[in-house]
């Protein structure tokens, strides 16, 4: 007894895919009947069981082509993939009904813009920020407008370096280590003048030995006039006797060339700036060995650290040429310094740049009409120096003077202090 409904039986399955089929076709061509909703049948009215279909059941197709077509035309849509008559299968609406419309294609040329707008507004608000930072973070306690009776300026810059033993924040290790003793106040151990211009740089070391004459000079603090007595010493005593104030001053009527401005580093602030960029190459021209200074560094060349470098630019005694050899160290060093701190391994690298600014802006005095942008052209004229674009040397020495200090050549200060004020290429020799 078949108790299949009449299109269910086992032979109407014939051969198609499905449970207990051997066939492998697929089962996709058949369809779910419709049943309409009616009337309920009443009893006596044809069932599953009867051979016709009663009102609320509504002939089911039969497939005639085995694709799940009927002769009534109808198409599930099944075969082709289609779901709720979406074509292609990609559900209700499908593509024209406006759900699923395609993502327009990226606008590259506006996102670069935006990116580049981006990365140039962070640049400048960090450019900015850094400039006030750093301004901020400068010692302008040097005033320039105490010194009297001053020359007049000429063509380019003129700044007065001076490297002080200033011992300003340093804790007693510190001073051990750096062999700097524990004096007190304030002496300059190397001076010089950088000229800028429209030419390139000249470096001129003044040995602190100069013998000079200490011109008439107003009192930095006090206010109080010292007329001129004719006072002969060596030219790192006017720092000593009332600062910076008296050293501009007393080159400027030694030389009669006009000073624009001043840069002062002590010795913490020097070693700081030579860790801070990693230490600096040099070629060292001869063994070392100086237990005042601390030095005991070997010829060739070598990477010099704070310590090292400070040793370096103060020894002297165990030099030939005592305070002009160690003029011409200094000038090396402090080239090959400036040279270091302006390459682009330190300038684009922020883990280097400021920490490098800091050491350097925290020990640095200058006068107060000094700017960022002075000093950072006071570093890349020094640079330039170092690369062979310009000229070093050391003011021209005559001999000794009678009070053993060492006596300036008269006729070639005079022909080099006139080049420099006509911003002139430097003829002179120095020693």
């Amino acid at each position: 007894m078949n108790d299949w409904p009449e299109g269910f039986s086992g032979d109407n399955r014939g051969s198609r895919y499905g449970r207990g089929s051997s066939s492998a076709q697929p089962e996709s061509a058949r369809v779910m009947r419709q049943v309409r909703r009616g009337p309920a049948a009443s009893p006596g009215q044809a069932g599953y069981g009867a051979p016709a279909y009663g009102g609320g059941v509504p002939p089911q197709p039969s497939y005639v082509d085995g694709g799940g077509h009927g002769g009534d035309g109808y198409d599930s849509g099944y075969n082709t993939g289609q779901v709720y008559g979406s074509p292609g299968g990609r559900g209700p609406g499908g593509p024209g009904d406006g759900l699923y419309e395609p993502r327009p294609a990226p606008n590259w040329r506006r996102r670069i813009k935006v990116t580049a707008i981006t990365l140039v507004t962070l640049l400048v608000v960090t450019s900015v920020g850094t400039y006030f930072w750093a301004d901020s973070k400068l010692n302008r306690d040097v005033d320039l407008s105490k010194v009297i009776d001053r020359p007049e300026a000429g063509e380019g810059t003129n700044y007065l370096i001076v490297g002080s033993d200033s011992r300003k924040g340093m804790s007693a290790e510190e001073k051990k280590k750096l062999h700097t003793g524990s004096a007190e106040g304030k002496r300059t151990d190397s001076m010089m003048i950088l000229h800028t211009g429209g030419g390139a740089p000249t470096l001129i070391s003044l040995p602190r030995d100069s013998n000079v004459t200490i011109p008439s000079f107003k009192g930095s603090d006090s206010g109080k006039l010292y007329p001129a007595t004719g006072r002969q010493t060596k030219l790192n005593a006017a720092y000593a006797e009332d600062g910076p104030e008296l050293l501009v001053r007393t080159v400027e009527a030694n030389t009669g060339l006009h000073i624009d401005h001043y840069v002062e580093i002590g010795f913490a602030g020097f070693a700081n700036i030579v860790d801070a960029v990693g230490g600096v190459e040099m070629n060292i021209p001869q063994d070392i060995k100086d237990t005042k200074s601390g030095a005991d560094l070997k010829k060739g060349t070598q990477t010099l650290d704070g310590e090292q470098a400070l040793a370096f630019v103060r020894t002297r005694y165990a030099l030939r040429g005592s305070d002009l050899d160690r003029t011409k160290n200094q000038q090396k060093f402090l080239s090959a310094l400036a040279n270091q701190v302006a390459t682009p391994g330190t300038v684009l690298n922020p883990f280097k740049l400021y920490p490098t600014m800091s050491a350097g802006l925290d020990t640095l005095v200058v006068d107060k009409d000094m700017s960022l942008f002075d000093l950072a052209s006071m570093f890349w004229a020094m640079k330039g120096v170092s690369g062979g674009e310009g000229k070093s040397m050391n003011m021209p020495i005559a001999g000794n003077s009678p009070n053993g200090n060492l006596q300036w050549n008269t006729a070639k200060v005079k022909t080099l202090v006139n080049e420099l004020k006509n911003d002139d290429p430097v003829t002179v020799s120095g020693n």
